[in-house]
């Protein structure tokens, strides 16, 4: 008789971590599930230097001039962790608000510590109902 798969967590005790985990950890992981179902790579998973396609939620949008010259950032975050999307020469983009949807792509870069995507090529996704 061999031992039970790691993978065949009897169904009671995946109800069982439901109701035991928190909010926001629940919220994480529906986040996680929508993101990959969406082609995006796990923001907590990629590598500087190398292109990546994201999928979360805008937790803020903000300008933040970057040498004299505006810059609208977007933190987006997808359960795993988070990446900031910076769009250079730009104070607003229609539809580009916090709580939106979205999907990003481009070259991944450290600035001061924080994952950062410069002027990358996004596409806004529907609201979570849609």
């Amino acid at each position: 008789m061999g031992t039970p798969s790691v993978l065949a967590t009897p169904l009671w005790r995946r109800a069982l971590r439901r109701f035991t985990a928190s909010e926001s950890d629940l919220a994480a992981a529906d986040a996680q599930r929508v993101a990959e179902q969406h082609g995006g790579s796990p923001c907590g998973a990629l590598a500087a230097r190398q292109r990546a396609c994201v999928c979360g939620t805008l937790r803020s949008v903000t300008i933040n001039p970057r040498g004299g010259v505006p810059a609208l950032q977007a933190e987006l975050f997808d359960g795993s962790g988070s990446v900031s999307l910076v769009f250079l020469g730009r104070r607003r983009i229609p539809g580009l608000v916090a709580g939106r949807r979205v999907k990003a792509s481009g070259r991944v870069a450290v600035d001061d510590g924080q994952q950062v995507i410069f002027n990358p090529v996004y596409e806004l996704l529907p609201p979570d109902g849609a």
